[in-house]
């Protein structure tokens, strides 16, 4: 018998960024995304009045100016989109001479899922390795990504063997990734450490456990092994091991939660007013993560490195010190490659 030698292919999927920070491209990238019924999840008609009536017109202006900044801080350049091609490529070299194709693909924008999805339907691969770069699962990033990428698949006349990651919070080399970043800093000098993760409405968290209001839940006191889906449950569990590798204990730390949007209750408690109480409290030096990012980018250069800061001076802090992401981190670029190879 002839042994056949496989044809993978392997799709990275980000959540997205404008192609520029003009506000016309601001404005493209925000329709696109809120738009998305995985993200605000209310009727298709209150959705499209609220993002299209409301939301865009006012807040992409805004919105330009501050992509505009986080270009500043990245040579003028997206840094989520810079590190993706990076990792795309740094992964693709250690699959030199093999039947392993990386391709980079934005839920929301440029490179689209669309058309990265439809070179690899030319190729004819053997199997299919979809790996959305969200640690936590939340159907609003992770679960889009996997609807958007199977939407396109489930039309290709030869569909192939597909393999999906859902989550990777508690694998080693993410978890001892963020550690190395910390290590950085001067922990002993740190008056606090706080672990900011992007925020979610507190509806769309209970819609993964129906039976159990968010609020009535405890996975922010012990990790709940049979909810690995709920994105509470994993910020909390990601914290804890982290925290564990570095020797902190629990009032070392405050778990919180950033880039809420609206008026309804989103995970509390969230990170801004976290960091004015400390502030507050005679807290002159936090170390920051923010876990939920693999690439560092708005959230964490700007809202973060610049926003919080700036709160923080104004209630009597001094300094923020921002963990970096794992952007290209060579441990970072060995994670990828295992979880790779664990689903060959």
């Amino acid at each position: 018998m002839i042994e056949k030698t496989k044809n993978t292919g392997v799709l990275l999927i980000n959540l997205g960024t404008p192609d520029s920070p003009s506000t016309k491209d601001v404005r493209k990238y925000l329709t696109e995304f809120l738009n998305d019924p995985r993200v605000i999840d209310i009727s298709k008609v209150g959705r499209a009045l609220l993002v299209n009536g409301i939301i865009v017109p006012f807040r992409a202006p805004k919105s330009a100016k501050i992509y505009k900044e986080l270009w500043k801080h990245w040579d003028n350049n997206s840094p989520l989109l810079t590190y993706g091609e990076k990792l795309k490529e740094l992964i693709q070299a250690k699959y030199h001479n093999q039947n392993v194709t990386v391709e980079f693909a934005m839920r929301y924008q440029n490179p689209s899922l669309n058309s990265v999805l439809a070179k690899m339907e030319k190729v004819g691969y053997d199997e299919i390795i979809i790996l959305p770069l969200f640690p936590q699962y939340a159907s609003s990033s992770t679960g889009s990504a996997i609807e958007k990428a199977l939407s396109i698949i489930h039309k290709w006349w030869t569909i192939p063997t597909l393999k999906v990651q859902s989550s990777f919070f508690d694998h080693p080399g993410y978890i001892n990734g963020f550690v190395a970043s910390a290590k950085k800093h001067d922990i002993s000098k740190m008056d606090h450490v706080v672990f900011s993760y992007h925020g979610l409405p507190e509806r769309q968290i209970t819609k993964v456990h129906p039976e159990l209001e968010c609020t009535n839940c405890d996975c922010d006191k012990s990790y709940k092994p049979n909810q690995d889906l709920c994105y509470r449950n994993a910020c909390y569990q990601t914290t804890r091991l982290i925290a564990d590798k570095l020797g902190l204990t629990e009032k070392d730390y405050t778990v919180s939660f950033q880039s809420r949007l609206g008026k309804t209750p989103w995970l509390q408690p969230y990170s801004d007013q976290v960091v004015k109480d400390l502030a507050i409290q005679g807290k002159k030096n936090l170390l920051v993560f923010s876990a939920a990012f693999i690439a560092d980018c708005l959230e964490t250069t700007i809202e973060i490195g610049d926003e919080y800061q700036e709160i923080f001076e104004e209630h009597g802090g001094e300094k923020i010190h921002l963990v970096e992401s794992l952007n290209d981190s060579p441990i970072w670029i060995d994670t990828v490659h295992e979880m790779i190879e664990s689903l060959r």
